[in-house]
Formats: C-alpha cells, structure tokens, sequence
C-alpha cells in the first residue's frame, strides 16, 4: 500500500503532554477525516455525504486535555474506510470479491446494519461502493491502519497504568442531533457509555456524569450507547484498566448540515479540559486493581 502511506502518513497520532499529571487518556478513533484517493474512486457517494459518518472534530475538541497533561490519540483515516471500534474482522461477505477468512465475524448486528469493520453503508443506509470491493483491499486496511491503532493505544494504556497504577479511557465519540427520520426527538447532551456497568468503576461513571451536569449538560447513561469494541475491551476494572464511552450532541458544538464548528465549540472543548481534571482527581486507591485495594 505505498499510495496509501504516503496517503496517511501518519495515518494517526499521540498528542503528549510535556508531562503526565495523571491516569488519564483521551481517544478519537472515528474523527478522522484523510479520505484516500482510490476509495473516493470506489465510492458512489461525494465527500460530503461520506463525512456524514465522521464524529467531525472530535479530536479538536478534546486537543485542550494535552496541555492539561493527558494524552489525546487520534485516527487521521475515516471510520468508513476502517473502523477501530469493531472487533478486527466483523465483515460482511456481500461487500466483497474473494473469500473472507474463515475467522470473520459475519453474522454480527453491526455486520447486518452495514456497519462492521470496513462498513457498507453511511448516514441513512446509504451505500457506499459502486461495486465489490476486493477482500485482499480490506484485509490491508485491517492490517495496515487497524491492528497498528489498537497496539498503540494498548501500549499507550498500559504505559500510563505502569506509571500510575492505573488508566482511565476516555472513548470520545460524537451522535446527531436526532435519533434520524422515525424519532425526531432531540437526545441528550452526552451519553456516557459504560457497558452498564462493567467497563470501569462506579466512581468513574460517578464523576463524569456530576461533572458534566455541573457544567449544565443533560446527561444519560447506556442508552442508546452503552459503549462500542474499545470501551468493552480495553475496560478491566479488576485489573486497574477503565474505560468509558463519551458520546457528544453535534447540536453542541457545529452546524450539523454544513459540517461547520459553531460558536459554542470552545465552551465545550473548554468544558472537556475541566472533565479531564475531575476524573484525573480521583483518588488512585479507587481506580488501582481490587486486589491491591484489598491489601
């Protein structure tokens, strides 16, 4: 894939801060908007629609934690050409010339929805290729952009659970305005995501959602979004790991139909920093592993 390197060079980034102040990490995986040539080429849709898909400047949002002292990573390539927050090989055998491997999930409800791994469809089941698409195309992308991903953020986490005795995932993700054309009715502000309860520890959930009711948001917990791959696999409370998914209203922060910021994007970007700050406050004797705690 030279065209594609050359493409997506880096194809995602850490922001550091000059120094760690505390358990905390910030993570964008789908605000990536670097669409390469060739999938333009394979796509049957225009840029603007393909975009539709993006949780467009999330990243952006979260960029102030860095100064705090928090890591921000960050996908550079779109969620519709790859998606980190799917298991590696959710794939959907009509999308695809050749055999898929023997290992793919294919029977997936996100896999049936259009959405798996390399996804079918966008916006309002929208299909995205012309045609077929070769399977040898999306294993390169799993092994090219996805696998290289999730080993950073794995040894991003484990690092700072090294330095501190334990890390906290910020999952951060954006969600229209409207459920779609069925359910107009307006959502929350955030939807914070902790796979009900299993992902971090209550204290986490806890803090967030006093934090972001403080600062004047509506918040709900796991519905609609209880938190996708990376908040249910990275989060191992028992083990010090915790993560937590962090769903944003667009209506707070762009103008949804022109993919614009709006005035009040740096409230909320503001606002991130001080949730940063909250969860990095927790005392550590309640994020470290069970076991320790017991001793």
């Amino acid at each position: 894939m030279p065209e594609l390197k050359d493409e997506l060079d880096p194809p995602f980034e850490i922001v550091e801060p000059m120094r760690g102040r505390g358990p905390v990490i910030f993570n964008s995986p789908h605000s990536g908007s670097v669409y390469p040539r060739a999938f333009l080429v394979a796509s049957r849709l225009d840029l603007a629609t393909l975009r539709h898909s993006e949780d467009s400047f999330v990243d952006e949002l979260a960029l102030g934690v860095v100064r705090r002292g928090y890591p921000l990573m960050r996908a550079h390539f779109p969620r519709c050409y790859v998606d980190v927050n799917r298991e590696p090989y959710e794939l959907d055998p009509r999308m695809f010339e050749g055999r898929l491997p023997s290992f793919a999930n294919t029977r997936s409800m996100r896999v049936a929805g259009g959405l798996g791994t390399i996804a079918r469809v966008v916006g309002d089941a929208q299909e995205i290729y012309r045609e077929r698409i070769p399977v040898d195309d999306a294993i390169a992308r799993i092994e090219g952009l996805y696998k290289p991903y999730h080993r950073a953020l794995r040894r991003l986490f484990t690092r700072v659970h090294r330095d501190f005795g334990a890390a906290v995932l910020i999952d951060c993700h954006s969600m229209p305005s409207a459920a779609g054309s069925k359910d107009e009715r307006p959502r929350s502000d955030v939807v914070l995501g902790d796979r009900y309860g299993t992902s971090c520890v209550g204290v986490v959930a806890e803090v967030a959602d006093a934090t972001l009711r403080g600062l004047g948001y509506s918040v709900s917990r796991n519905k609609p979004y209880a938190g996708g791959f990376i908040t249910e696999h990275y989060g191992n409370p028992a083990g010090g790991l915790h993560a937590i998914q962090l769903e944003l209203n667009r209506a707070l922060y762009m103008d949804e139909h022109r993919c614009e910021r709006s005035a009040s994007f740096d409230r909320l970007a503001s606002d991130l920093e001080t949730l940063a700050e909250e969860l990095a406050a927790i005392a550590l004797q309640e994020l470290r592993p069970y076991r320790a705690a017991a001793e």
